[in-house]
């Protein structure tokens, strides 16, 4: 099964040896960064600071450290 992948000077993927071997981890590590990177761009976007936001705006209006009044306004901006 193999044995396709040697080449004729038993080096591995044809003769490329190292660099070949390099060349692929190069191109392994850039897809990966690039898939991290979309991610984290997708996940951590306005959407979740804003409902991380509101969160903490609930938070503090069950605490009574803010009222009604002002509770009402801070969330209208935050929606709007």
């Amino acid at each position: 099964m193999w044995g396709h992948m040697w080449a004729w000077d038993g080096s591995w993927a044809g003769g490329w040896g190292w660099f070949g071997l390099l060349h692929l981890a190069w191109w392994l590590l850039l897809i990966a960064g690039a898939v991290l990177l979309v991610r984290a761009l997708a996940g951590g976007g306005w959407g979740a600071r804003h409902d991380s936001a509101l969160q903490i705006l609930r938070e503090r209006f069950a605490r009574g450290e803010i009222d009604a009044a002002e509770y009402a306004e801070r969330r209208k901006q935050l929606k709007g």
